[in-house]
């Protein structure tokens, strides 16, 4: 991005993994990720100019959400973050998470990571969050999200798309995936990060055949858009993609330093309570 992030700027999408020998992966999870530990993400931020960050659970970590509380606690307030909990979990043990600095449950849809929650289970988990003021986050490729769309529309708290849905940007515009999510952001309750754009991307680096999509959600939900890093980028088949390239390339996308501060300081507030 030309000049410096706004003051406040979130990066309300990236993970933190181990050090293992203080926070165990889980036994069940389906990748095994590089250590990534907090220290490096704070000199990621610091390096970048980015005040705030939400901290999203990773899977490799299971429902113990240690590793996420430990960096909310020494981050000075400066991180909120987002859980991973069992379908059985309580109202007392959510109460825990959000003294925490807890403030949204992620729900995962993408196949290859394991089954989505069923119907009642989705229900059951949103009705404890909502009474504490928390959203659902939905991770989710383009082709899952009909799936997900008998979840969402009864849904009576805030919910936020991870990554524009994962869509192909090869597809093109007019792809059925993306105009359902475009038409998902009429609802009042539906967030969307354009986080993840470098997934999305047919063309590769700098990623700037994903600029029409961002543009097209930005321009139907200006105060629902988020941005995210999505560091430290696990699971991906290409070269891991240039944090401050990703920083550069929302400045294409949305080349209003007013939007991008909306994007960057106001939306992230507004939702995360900072």
């Amino acid at each position: 991005m030309s000049g410096a992030l706004p003051t406040g700027a979130c990066d309300t999408h990236f993970h933190i993994f181990g050090p293992t020998s203080r926070f165990p992966y889980d036994d069940k999870r389906t990748y095994t990720p590089p250590e990534a530990p907090k220290e490096a993400l704070m000199a990621l931020h610091k390096r970048l100019g980015i005040d705030r960050g939400v901290i999203v659970q990773p899977g490799c970590h299971g429902f113990d959400n240690s590793v996420t509380l430990d960096a909310i606690a020494t981050s000075h307030g400066a991180y909120r973050g987002i859980a991973l909990v069992p379908t059985t979990v309580t109202k007392d043990e959510i109460a825990g998470l959000n003294r925490g600095g807890i403030r949204g449950v992620r729900f995962n849809f993408v196949k290859h990571l394991g089954a989505p929650p069923s119907l009642t289970d989705f229900r059951r988990v949103t009705d404890v969050i909502a009474p504490f003021g928390w959203h659902a986050v939905l991770h989710l490729s383009a082709d899952d999200l009909e799936t997900a769309l008998p979840y969402l529309k009864p849904l009576e708290i805030p919910f936020v798309i991870d990554h524009l849905a994962r869509i192909n940007a090869a597809a093109g515009l007019d792809q059925a995936p993306f105009q359902k999510l475009l038409e998902l952001t009429a609802n009042p309750r539906a967030w969307v990060k354009i986080s993840g754009m470098d997934r999305a991307s047919a063309a590769g680096a700098p990623f700037h055949d994903v600029v029409p999509f961002a543009q097209k959600l930005v321009a139907a939900a200006p105060d629902r858009i988020l941005w995210g890093t999505d560091w430290p980028h696990p699971n991906i088949k290409y070269p891991v993609p240039d944090d401050q390239g990703l920083v550069d390339l929302l400045s294409v996308a949305v080349p209003d330093a007013k939007a991008r501060e909306r994007i960057l300081v106001d939306n992230p507030a507004q939702l995360y309570g900072f």
